[in-house]
């Protein structure tokens, strides 16, 4: 099977002025080339990423029916699974390795080979903790193509790049959410054996095995075990004061107490909350952007027709601007000529004929 390279990008949260200085900056820093490369192809690390929150999406399921309590996080992820599963489908059927190596890639450095359009989508989501809407989206790509240039197909399908880097983190998130229920899981299995004394064709969580609790269940104790088994010894009482003494003495080992990893885990349950709140909404959002109105806005080729001294141009229906366009971008791709110096050309051309003739110069640009 082959090996495809994963994009790792890791950012702190920049307000809009920081990430727009931000991606100046790395637009001038960038050195491309003409194709990328197919070993960045993001679509099959996007499936096995699929696949892993869909198995936490089952668990979460079958965690309900045992009564085991769900991950604010996942709780995400049971209402909006469906959004999740079509933006994936979408993206699929879309992205092809061959559309994809055709877009402009990087030529060095740490993300040498990725798709320009894919680095500057995980950039933008690294940097503002998954949060997008077309107001900021305008914002950002009209910062970075202040130094460089973004061509036609990467401002078209920078919505789809976004949602791969979006669904990418989710899955990060499910990584934990997977952890904690299994914790969770393991405290329930404890209990109805310890503090329950149920016999074992009673056990409800029989999954687990050994008998004492000091020995064998601390091994492997993590922040949500340590705070889920604080919370259910609780609710026995005096019945499990032994057990919450044996928890706070093995928790004390490890370096820390049972109130300061329960204030841990309840700082990472809500930042992951928050986290994956932002992915889903911003996916609804996207899906919901008018990118034509984005593309007309800050497309260099479109401000550049626009220019035409006939003024046919500015005032023709979308299908048409969208022939011219793409005449443009067929000549960039055969000619290994920018589109923009393309666009430029062709206006220099029309304004030579506007004083002789209004229509000839429309006709030159429609040739």
């Amino acid at each position: 099977m082959k090996k495809y390279q994963k994009l790792d990008i890791e950012g702190a949260i920049l307000d809009e002025e920081q990430l727009k200085k931000h991606l100046e900056k790395m637009a001038m820093q960038h050195t491309l080339r003409v194709k990328s490369s197919k070993s960045t192809y993001p679509v099959p690390l996007l499936l096995e990423n699929y696949i892993k929150i869909k198995s936490v999406y089952n668990l979460l399921n079958e965690h309900i029916k045992l009564g085991i309590s769900i991950h604010p996080a996942g709780e995400w992820i049971l209402d909006n699974f469906y959004i999740i599963e079509e933006s994936v489908r979408q993206i699929e059927k879309e992205i092809t390795i061959k559309k994809y190596t055709n877009f402009v890639g990087i030529q060095n450095g740490k993300y040498i080979g990725f798709a320009r359009i894919y680095v500057l989508a995980t950039e933008i989501v690294a940097y503002t903790d998954n949060k997008i809407n077309a107001e900021n989206l305008e914002k950002y790509l009209q910062a970075y193509q202040t130094k460089k240039t973004l061509n036609m197909e990467e401002i078209w399908n920078i919505g789809i790049f976004l949602q791969i880097a979006i669904i990418n983190n989710i899955a990060e998130i499910c990584d934990k959410i997977f952890s904690t229920q299994i914790q969770k899981y393991r405290v329930k299995s404890i209990i109805e054996r310890l503090v329950e004394k149920k016999e074992k064709n009673e056990l409800k969580y029989n999954q687990i095995t050994g008998t004492k609790l000091r020995n064998n269940q601390f091994k492997s104790m993590r922040y949500p075990f340590i705070e889920y088994m604080s919370y259910s010894l609780k609710k026995y009482g005096k019945k499990a004061y032994g057990y919450l003494n044996i928890l706070e003495e093995e928790v004390e080992k490890i370096g820390t107490t049972v109130p300061e990893a329960i204030q841990r885990e309840h700082f990472d349950t809500a930042i992951r909350k928050m986290t994956m709140a932002n992915c889903i909404t911003s996916i609804k959002k996207i899906q919901r952007i008018n990118f034509l109105d984005i593309f007309e806005k800050i497309n260099g080729v479109e401000g550049i027709l626009n220019r035409e001294p006939a003024g046919i141009y500015e005032n023709m229906d979308h299908k048409t601007k969208e022939y011219y366009r793409n005449t443009i971008k067929e000549i960039a791709r055969k000619t290994n000529m920018s589109e923009i110096y393309i666009a430029k050309k062709t206006i220099e051309l029309c304004n030579r004929a506007e004083s002789r003739n209004k229509t000839k110069s429309h006709r030159i640009l429609l040739n």
